[in-house]
């Protein structure tokens, strides 16, 4: 399978609307509203000073999206979408790959990128860890899913030091102070 990344263009808008709400997105807000896709894409929501969304290509096909976000930051955030006929394929680790090294080579000044996903997405849990991304905190029941429920949300990170060395440097978790409960 040959796997590719392109920039969305002005004109994507039509595309971007049919593929946000042509599918349930089961751990993102569920489907979205195809007019408020397109007034964003109109607004330039998902190609600015600070957002960069691009296309997965697989095989040609549009089987996925990165939006890039909090550009002009040091800490940029992504969301990965991934078509459910393409889920299960690797398209997952390639674009989380594809997405680590563009921005750290294109933004000299990011020192960190973020993702956050929710408890039960197990398969973008692992992509987090084959990426070499670090689990740096955990919410608690933080994430409201369509239906009512509330999950928890994981997130993960990669320093640039680490994505240049090809180490993980974890949290340290145990760094409470010892303080007695009164």
């Amino acid at each position: 399978m040959h796997i590719d990344f392109s920039r969305i263009s002005a004109g994507d808008g039509e595309a971007l609307a049919d593929f946000l709400a042509g599918e349930e997105w089961p751990y993102h807000a569920g489907r979205q509203d195809r007019e408020t896709v397109l007034r964003f894409a109109a607004e330039g929501r998902y190609d600015d000073g600070e957002t960069r969304t691009f296309w997965v290509l697989a095989n040609g096909e549009r089987a996925g999206l990165v939006k890039l976000q909090d550009l002009a930051d040091d800490t940029p955030m992504f969301d990965l979408r991934v078509r459910q006929a393409w889920r299960g394929r690797g398209l997952g680790a390639a674009a989380v790959a594809w997405l680590t090294g563009y921005l750290f080579t294109e933004l000299p000044d990011v020192l960190r990128i973020e993702g956050t996903t929710r408890q039960d997405n197990h398969a973008m849990r692992a992509v987090f860890r084959k990426s070499g991304y670090a689990k740096e905190a955990h919410y608690r029941e933080a994430w409201p899913a369509p239906d009512g429920t509330r999950h928890d949300a994981v997130g993960y990170a990669i320093l640039r030091r680490d994505w240049l060395s090809g180490t993980v440097t974890p949290p340290g978790w145990d760094d409470e102070p010892k303080v007695p409960l009164t």
